[in-house]
């Protein structure tokens, strides 16, 4: 191939590369993005089951105003955090948006159970 042609057809796949790299640089970000959201949603959903989960056990033991404050400061920021009690037993419902918004659609919830304890 003559060499004048080799220098025109290098000039023209310039910029194609750079398209290629761009979409693909976008691509990675996206990934990253959705992994790191991912992540962060698995950890507030252990910090809501956490919270739930201790918010049950003292409003068992008859401390419902600790049960709440405990919960709230477990949970993620901006959790819902609701205690039941009908009779002996006590329901713990804990609700938040994953942090930093980066999965729209995605809601974290977790219950805990609980009996009233004697005495308690």
């Amino acid at each position: 191939m003559p060499a004048h042609r080799l220098a025109r057809r290098r000039h023209r796949d310039r910029g194609g590369v750079t398209v290629e790299a761009a979409i693909a640089m976008s691509a990675f970000a996206l990934v990253l993005a959705m992994t790191l959201g991912g992540a962060m949603a698995v950890a507030d959903q252990v910090r809501c089951l956490d919270a739930a989960r201790e918010a049950a056990r003292l409003t068992a033991r008859g401390e419902q105003d600790r049960a709440l404050a405990a919960a709230k400061r477990i949970a993620p920021q901006n959790a819902e955090v609701t205690i039941t009690m009908n009779g002996e037993h006590i329901e713990v419902h804990v609700s938040a948006a994953p942090a930093g918004g980066l999965l729209p659609g995605v809601h974290l919830h977790a219950e805990a159970f609980a009996v009233r304890e004697p005495g308690g």
